[in-house]
């Protein structure tokens, strides 16, 4: 009886970390998505908040630089974290702009941002996952700004006895689990 009573537990205690994490990792997403179409808009600051940077010491106020400060404390290992931006202050440098054509609609352009490397293309700018187009282009001039965050993951106690609640859950596999969160939020552009 005992023995089944500690394996209860030990499956509770995993399950309990699994919410934990997916509840710090959607409220990340969401807050730094309403900034990328926020920003610190005043009418002095009238432009979109960059998507990241290489050192977020210096330059804090970007998305990927929030995510990543949301995360401290929450995660044990934020440094771990990819957050993909798709915003129109992601501008081509071949183009000049920070949207693209899908079909007859635009789609913003996507840079995927890691805490040691800073901010590169996604995909030649066109995301990995793509952005979503907005359900009422091209009659309105709004664009989805995205924001992706993956986490990859060991849950505090291995072991497939241990983990059986996390198997049925996709991107679980063993003792490790891979953490997609997107968000996305209609933007007017800058």
């Amino acid at each position: 009886m005992m023995p089944l009573l500690l394996l209860l537990v030990l499956n509770v205690v995993n399950l309990a970390y699994f919410f934990l994490l997916i509840s710090n990792l959607t409220g990340a997403a969401r807050s730094s998505t309403l900034y990328s179409i926020e920003g610190s808009f005043t009418p002095y600051a009238s432009s979109q908040p960059a998507s990241g940077s290489s050192n977020c010491t210096t330059s804090p106020n970007t998305v990927a630089c929030l995510v990543l400060q949301d995360l401290t404390g929450a995660l044990p290992n934020p440094n771990a974290v990819i957050v993909q931006v798709c915003s129109q202050a992601n501008a081509n440098p071949t183009t000049g702009s920070g949207l693209h054509a899908s079909g007859t609609s635009k789609v913003t352009n996507c840079v995927s941002c890691t805490n040691g490397t800073g901010c590169s293309p996604s995909n030649g700018y066109n995301g990995n996952p793509a952005p979503r187009i907005d359900p009422e282009q091209p009659t309105v001039p709004f664009v989805l700004n995205q924001v992706t965050i993956t986490y990859n993951f060991t849950t505090l106690i291995p072991g497939t006895f241990f983990n059986a609640a996390l198997q049925a859950i996709p991107g679980c596999t063993g003792s490790s689990c891979q953490f997609v969160r997107t968000s996305y939020m209609r933007s007017m552009g800058p």
